[in-house]
């Protein structure tokens, strides 16, 4: 057979199967967003959702999602970059590291569910936290940490050894290379991280319904003290997401419209994960032109 020919046949078949992966997502997205931008409205996006009246909104399930998000990124994004950088630049290769990859590979398959459950049981019963933002950050840390310490390190691991070299040669000691050298080199991958884990963190329901709770108590946003339980800087309360509040609505089926409020709410979380991501990379390119003088 005429091998430009089998090249040619081999490149139709690729282009049909990412023309074929390109219709399934924009189909999906297209199924979502048509059922469920119509139901945007100014009462949508600013009123608390009505459990058994008509024209309920979105606003605390969505500013849940978004502060639960903010507090996951603070509490695991340190531990991933130290958890990443020792792996990548101190570790040697052991039998202990390896043991230690393992682990985060065997920790990323982990169904969100189980998560869950172990976070019910430890953080919420065993250390007292309750249903509540606090629970269901570190339960989503949990759940989070695998794939940002795997990205990160390989983020770190991509940089070239002769930049490492060169900053020994200056005189540089390994933390300064690290910090100074690696670490700005590399930062557009470890945004791409924080992109990816950020994407799953927003969407996530079955992790957060043992360990965040399933209620949207009432919110004073003109409370802006931690300790009061209306505040919605306090991190103590329970919080309904907006993944976990579609979920409810359809599980439920006691509220008039929540079929409605269900397409809008998707629509809703479709559009921020994209948004979110598509602002990431923006910063991320500015972040590197002037951490790297691009």
């Amino acid at each position: 057979m005429n091998p430009k020919k089998v090249d040619k046949a081999a490149i139709a078949v690729l282009y049909v199967l990412a023309a074929l992966i390109v219709l399934i997502l924009a189909s999906l997205l297209a199924f979502i967003l048509i059922r469920g931008i119509p139901q945007f409205s100014w009462e949508f996006f600013t009123q608390p959702a009505k459990t058994f009246e008509e024209g309920g909104g979105i606003i605390i399930q969505l500013f849940n999602s978004f502060y639960m998000l903010l507090i996951t990124l603070l509490i695991s994004t340190p531990v991933a970059l130290g958890a990443a950088i020792y792996l990548s630049e101190y570790a040697p290769q052991n039998a202990l590291t390896d043991f230690i990859r393992t682990a985060i590979e065997v920790l990323s398959s982990l169904p969100s569910i189980v998560v869950g459950l172990f976070g019910y049981l430890i953080f919420v019963i065993q250390w007292g936290f309750g249903f509540s933002i606090l629970s269901g950050s570190l339960a989503l840390m949990i759940f989070n940490l695998p794939l940002l310490t795997r990205t990160i390190e390989d983020a770190l691991r991509a940089i070239p050894g002769a930049q490492r070299e060169a900053g020994l040669a200056l005189g540089l000691s390994r933390w300064e290379t690290v910090t100074r050298i690696v670490l700005p080199a590399a930062m557009p991958g470890i945004l791409t991280g924080v992109i990816l884990s950020a994407g799953r963190i927003f969407g996530e329901a079955a992790a957060l319904i043992y360990t965040a709770g399933q209620s949207a108590p009432a919110l004073d946003f003109t409370n802006w003290n931690p300790r009061s339980i209306s505040s919605p800087l306090n991190i103590m309360r329970p919080a309904e997401t907006l993944a976990v509040h579609i979920w409810k609505v359809n599980s439920e089926g006691i509220m008039p419209d929540g079929a409605e409020i269900s397409a809008g709410a998707s629509a809703i979380l479709i559009l921020a994960v994209l948004l979110f991501n598509l602002l990431a990379r923006y910063l991320g390119r500015k972040l590197q032109q002037k951490l790297t003088s691009a």
